[in-house]
């Protein structure tokens, strides 16, 4: 079941195991739930979404710092707003220069794809300094989302929803800042190489394209350094359609893979299994987060939902945000 704040200015992501009464919250129609989706065993649901009510053009980027304070932002309108542990949602950044894909580093402050660039955020939302804006001395297309790897470097992708050849790049790419802020490329021959995520061993780099059903996995062997890339595994696809890829990831404690699409959040296990799917139709990223690291927070186009489960996430390393 999926549950919603009666009154939209309400904006709460409620602690589920709180009742419905206390909460102001009213079931939607089994039907609004679209897609297959069933209970994943030992991996969830765990009990109701929550949907955070609000006026949102297009969701994105979610992310969570170690406390499980979650971000989220809304391309279009170039917000950022924060959803705290106690479950209130509120405007945390304007004019974030479209922020789209974003991650807590370790110092809490906020890495995140911007228009042509991928900035550094401060733990409060107040100030940015650009890491990196160009490779080989022209602009990127349009920095999309990224992963940080313990070693503080960041892996992104770099797509080009246009025509490729007439690109700022000339080819759609994924790239490494490595933490002296040296940009390599090291991966150009994806058309739209989309969501990005490490295994927790951060062994496997996982690349999610968006126009085809092959998902991507590269070993690592040095941080910055992948070896050749192989298919992971494929999508499934909305009746009646095919060719359709994915957009961003999330990667649980056992090392299970995330994947948003259209159908809904695909989950594979760490060989490339279809464990099942989490039907939230349209959705275009999830993440780990709360005080427990046990709900999903996931992006769907003009929602935002909150998925309690029985496994948790990685809670990244690092300060917290302030």
């Amino acid at each position: 079941m999926i549950i919603r704040p009666a009154v939209p200015g309400a904006l709460s992501l409620a602690v589920v195991s709180l009742s419905l009464l206390s909460l102001g919250l009213l079931p939607l129609k089994a039907a609004e739930a679209e897609g297959p989706g069933k209970l994943i065993a030992g991996i969830g649901p765990a009990g109701d979404t929550v949907e955070i009510v609000g006026e949102f053009k297009f969701t994105e980027g979610p992310a969570a710092n170690r406390d499980g304070l979650v971000l989220f932002a809304d391309v279009p309108t170039s917000k950022v707003y924060r959803v705290d542990a106690g479950g209130k949602s509120s405007l945390f950044r304007e004019n974030s220069n479209h922020t789209n894909g974003q991650m807590f580093n370790a110092a809490g402050e906020i890495v995140c794809c911007q228009t042509g660039r991928v900035a550094v955020v401060s733990a409060d939302g107040k100030s940015e300094r650009v890491l990196a804006d160009q490779y080989d001395g022209k602009p990127f297309n349009s920095p999309n989302d990224l992963v940080i790897d313990r070693a503080g470097g960041v892996y992104f992708t770099d797509p080009s929803f246009a025509a490729v050849a007439t690109s700022k790049q000339g080819v759609s790419g994924v790239y490494y800042i490595a933490p002296d802020a040296k940009v390599t490329r090291l991966i150009d021959d994806d058309v739209t190489p989309n969501g990005v995520n490490l295994s927790p061993d951060e062994k496997t780099l996982y690349v999610i394209p968006t126009l085809r059903e092959e998902m991507m996995s590269y070993p690592i062997t040095a941080p910055g350094k992948l070896g050749p890339g192989r298919v992971f595994c494929k999508l499934a696809q909305l009746e009646g359609r095919n060719g359709g890829g994915g957009d961003g990831c999330a990667v649980d404690s056992r090392g299970n893979l995330y994947i948003a699409s259209g159908l809904g959040v695909q989950v594979f296990d760490p060989q490339g299994k279809a464990l099942g799917v989490i039907a939230l139709a349209k959705a275009s990223n999830c993440k780990f987060g709360g005080p427990d690291f046990k709900t999903l927070y996931v992006t769907a186009q003009t929602k935002v939902y909150a998925v309690p489960m029985e496994v948790a996430g990685i809670r990244p390393q690092g300060a917290s945000a302030k």
